[in-house]
């Protein structure tokens, strides 16, 4: 099972290489405009904007793990 699952992974990973180098003989500059420029730049905008409260978030999480903990343990008497 493992390895009909190995050689269909390859296959598939062969498949699309074909297609990617195919897809290098066609890319020439077409002579975008400053619209589409603007609107790649206003995209990119967007993701940075995401990231900031995203990279916030991580680092108060790591900072959580790592913190040590102040809570107290009660052991009852026996």
């Amino acid at each position: 099972m493992k390895t009909n699952m190995i050689k269909t992974v390859i296959a598939l990973v062969v498949a699309s290489a074909t297609s990617a180098y195919a897809a290098v003989t066609g890319a020439a500059g077409e002579g975008s405009g400053p619209l589409v420029w603007l609107f790649i730049g206003f995209c990119a905008l967007i993701v940075m904007l995401q990231a900031v409260p995203a990279v916030i978030l991580f680092i108060s999480m790591v900072r959580g793990l790592f913190s040590a903990s102040e809570k107290k343990v009660v052991v009852p008497n026996a």
